[in-house]
Order: structure tokens, then sequence, then C-alpha cells
């Protein structure tokens, strides 16, 4: 009966996506149609048929790839902080921080070699022949399934000025409803999710991304790439060696500014919870915790997504850890209560989970997309919430559909 409760959230989200929309005349059926229909194929292939043996063999080769970052780590900080032991466990500092610097250096290389631009191109053009999207915002999308919300916005440089307003709010969409490639190795060292999974949820969401947006927002312009698709990465370096060299800086920095969110954020929910636990003390009745507020409120939201009632508490309070806190944390949380959730609900948690969709990436798309077009940086910050709140759906609407299909 739980598997059906999905329904009611996949109802609700195409509901709320046409009540909220800006044009409601200007939505296109094609687009809502063939939008539910390739993320219910995306999933059926991984899910439910031998094509998910494919992302089986995925998952080996992450997980191997995961065990050749100890090489580096080790050598670094020593045997016993740079792999994992019984005696101390994991640190999160010097094992799963490195893994990040190394995905970045190996994206790179695909980078360079044009590897990864070919399958970025071959998913732009099934978007964009399919749902009738331009091919300045099809390429954006099929990128973020695999670049971050402000790389991916690069790959279309030239148009960013140009874009209408419908296809810049899908280009902020894609952003905060999809994840990087170089932070999902890191997820399963944390949580302990497949890889099979992440990448099944960050491709169903592209369609799940165009869909909503377009009904939020629906085209009412004219795109100057309609019928186009050119992808435009440039080689991040001189040859290969520099590539792998680029992206080791890039994933260092990049792990330095996952170091000190965690930091931050987890020291600033401690202190929220002292002063909560203080009020709670004195007034019963009030949560004692964050923890147990976001649980209140979000426990309905796992329910329409098809988590099992007695999981939907703990489910929901990620839910609201990700879009108060960041995806990271969130997914930090959900490997530490892993053992306590039945596997349905925990597969439904990691779709859910699987995208940026935070408040803190409102202010990264404004300064990021913001410095490649500085003339749309009021559009940017105007239209920031809506596309963090979209970009939530299409995440709950992925979770949704593979609830449906476990």
């Amino acid at each position: 009966m739980a598997r059906l409760d999905g329904i009611v959230g996949l109802v609700a989200i195409v509901c709320c996506a046409y009540l909220f929309s800006t044009a409601r005349g200007a939505i296109q059926k094609r687009v809502l149609l063939w939008g539910i229909t390739l993320q219910f194929a995306f999933a059926f292939l991984v899910l439910k048929t031998k094509l998910g043996e494919l992302f089986y063999g995925i998952s080996l080769l992450v997980n191997a790839l995961l065990n050749y970052t100890v090489a580096g780590s080790s050598f670094v900080f020593g045997d016993k902080l740079g792999a994992r032991t019984e005696q101390f466990g994991v640190i999160f500092a010097f094992q799963i921080l490195p893994i990040v610097i190394f995905i970045c250096s190996l994206f790179a290389i695909l980078y360079y070699l044009g590897i990864m631009q070919v399958f970025v191109k071959g998913m732009a053009i099934v978007m964009q022949r399919f749902m009738g999207t331009s091919g300045a915002e099809s390429t954006c999308v099929a990128a973020s399934i695999v670049m971050g919300q402000t790389e991916a916005p690069v790959t279309i440089r030239p148009f960013l000025e140009s874009l209408t307003e419908s296809e810049l709010f899908t280009v902020m969409t894609s952003g905060m409803a999809h994840v990087s490639g170089s932070v999902m190795a890191a997820y399963v060292a944390i949580a302990g999710v497949s890889i099979a999974h992440l990448l099944t949820a960050v491709i169903m969401t592209a369609p799940a991304t165009i869909m909503l947006a377009k009904m939020f927002v629906p085209e009412t312009g004219q795109p100057l790439t309609l019928g186009t698709v050119k992808v435009g990465v440039e080689k991040p370096g001189v040859n290969v060696i520099d590539a792998a060299a680029r992206g080791a800086g890039d994933g260092l920095n990049l792990a330095l500014n996952i170091a000190g969110m965690v930091i931050a954020f987890l020291a600033l929910v401690a202190m929220i919870n002292g002063g909560l636990g203080w009020l709670h003390s004195h007034i019963a009745w009030i949560p004692g915790t964050l923890q147990q507020i976001l649980a209140l409120l979000f426990a309905p939201v796992a329910w329409a997504l098809g988590v099992s009632w007695n999981d939907c508490a703990t489910i929901g309070n990620l839910l609201g850890t990700r879009m108060v806190l960041n995806e990271f944390v969130a997914f930090l949380d959900l490997g530490k209560v892993k053992a306590l959730l039945q596997p349905r609900s925990f597969v439904i948690g990691t779709f859910a989970l699987c995208g940026f969709a935070n408040l803190s990436s409102i202010a990264i798309q404004i300064g990021g997309i913001g410095a490649l077009a500085p003339s749309r940086k009021s559009d940017l910050a105007r239209l920031g919430l809506k596309a963090m709140f979209v970009g939530t759906l299409a995440n709950f609407m992925s979770a949704c559909i593979a609830g449906l299909l476990l």
C-alpha cells in the first residue's frame, strides 16, 4: 500500500506546478507528457531491466575508485588516518574529502579527452527532440547531470545574456535539482547509498526539471537556439597531465569549501539545538531540537513520496535538513540512520536528497551565473527562491516514481 502513496505525491506536484504557473495557457502538453514518460522510462530501464546490471557495474567501478583514493590519502596522512581502520573508524577530513579531490581530477581528464561532452550532447539531444526545448537550455540541463550548478551554465555562456525568462529559470532549476558528479562518490562513502541509485536519480531529474520549470514559467518568448544543440566545454588544460593537475586543484578548493560548510552548519545546528533545548526545559510542548521541528514539518511530505509511515519522521527531518542547510549534511545524517530505515524508505530518501536545492544555493547561483551574465543578476535574484522550490519538487518527483517501481 505504501507504494501507492507515491501517486499522491506525484499528482500533488503536477497540480502545484499548474496552480502556480505564470501562464497556464502557455503550458505545452508535450512537455508534461514526455516529462513524465521519460522519467518512468529511465527509472524502469534501470530498476526493472537488465540495463540495471550496467549501473551495478558502474557501482563496482566507483567502489574501486574509492579504494584507489586510499593510495593517495594514506601517503599524505599515513595509513592510520588515510584509510579506514577499526581503531579510528571513518575520519571525514582524511578519508572522505580526498575522494572529492581525486574524482575532480578524474573528471577533468574525462573532459579533456572529450568523453563527457559526448554524454552531455547525447542527453541534450534527447531532451530537445522529445520535449521541444531550446538547444541552450537542453544542453545546460544535460550538463547539470555531471557538472555543478555554476559550472554547467559555462557550456552555454555565449547565450546566457539573451536567454528568455523561461530558459533562464530552467537553467537555474536544473542547477538546484542536480548534484555534480565530483561529489557523488563522497555521498556513497558517507551514507552508504548506491551509486546506481544516484545516477538514476540525476538522469531522471533532467526531464523532471524541464517539465516542472516549463509548467511554472512557460515559454512565451522566442529562444535564439530553438532546434539546435551545441556543447561548448573548453578543455581543462593543454594535455592530460595539466588537466589532472588543474582538476586536483579545483577538487582541493571544493573539498575545503565542503569542510568549511560542514563545520559551520553542524556548529549552527548545535547552537540552535542548545537554545531549543533550553526552551523545551521550560516549555515542554516546544520541540527540543531543530531535527524534531523539521521532522514534524516534512513527515507528511515523506509520506506523499511513498515512505513507510514509521520512517516518515526520520526522512522528513532529512528533507528539511537538505533545504535549510545542504545535501551534504543531509547525506551525512542519512548514513547515520541507514540501519534504522526500511530499505525502500532509504532508497526513496536517496532520490529525494539528490540535489543542490537549498537556501545557500540561491546565493551561489546569483554569484556564479551572475558573473557569467552580469545583466541577468536581478533576474537571478528574483527567480532564486522559486528555482529552489521547483528544484526540490523535481527531486521529490523522481523519488515518487522510484518508489512506485521499487
